[in-house]
This record gives structure tokens, C-alpha cells and sequence, in this order.
């Protein structure tokens, strides 16, 4: 059974800074492509950045410059940092990723992190 847990979130100040983490653990082959996506209240799921394999990465409008997604294949654990944070960044951080495990692939989400930034 594949698990994603995040941990990493909290409350800062805007214009503060925080690292969200995701491991992945399980009987894990490979994983492929890797995002970070973010619900506020009341809105819709959206992506905040992805990063490939090969690490190519993609970032929405709102977060180019001040986000940052890596992985770090080894410890099958990928990270959003996360700089010049606003308010409007404040929702709960879910970690997404395509897994290959020894007798299947999906897709696997994680429980969620929540960001709070305060004005």
C-alpha cells in the first residue's frame, strides 16, 4: 500500500517563508510526475507546480518566482518551497504523484497540509 504524508505547513506571516514536504513510502518501483496542488475555502482544487521524472517543472501564474518544487529521488520525498508568501496563499497543500509499485500504478494523493498566512 502506497502512502503520501505531507508535513510542513503552519501559520506565518506574509512575506514569510515554509517548506512543505511529502514522502512517499511503500513498495515503490519509481514515481513519475510529482505535484503540489492547494484548496482554499470555498474554491476549487488547483495546481500550484509539477516536476517530472526528469525534472522538468511547471508552475501556475500566481506562485512563479516565489515557489519552488523539488524531489529527491533517493529518499522518494518531494518538497514545495514556498517564499514571499501572501495571504491569498493561505489553503490546505495536497502532494499528488504517479507511482509505480512493484504489483501496480496510480495515482495517490496525500492528506493535506494546511497554510495559513496572515496579513
Amino acid at each position: 500500500q502506497v502512502q503520501l504524508v505531507e508535513s510542513g505547513g503552519g501559520l506565518v506571516q506574509a512575506g514569510g517563508s515554509l517548506r512543505l514536504s511529502c514522502a512517499a513510502s511503500g513498495r515503490i518501483i519509481s514515481i513519475k510526475t510529482i505535484g503540489w496542488y492547494r484548496q482554499a475555502p470555498g474554491k476549487a482544487r488547483e495546481l500550484v507546480a509539477t516536476i517530472t521524472s526528469g525534472g522538468i517543472t511547471n508552475y501556475a501564474d500566481s506562485v512563479k518566482g516565489r515557489f519552488t518544487i523539488t524531489r529527491d529521488n533517493a529518499k522518494n520525498t518531494m518538497y514545495l518551497q514556498m517564499n514571499s508568501l501572501k495571504p491569498e496563499d493561505t489553503a490546505v497543500y495536497y502532494c499528488n504523484a504517479y507511482i509505480v509499485t512493484v504489483t501496480t500504478g496510480g495515482n495517490y494523493w496525500g492528506q493535506g497540509t494546511q497554510v495559513t498566512v496572515s496579513s
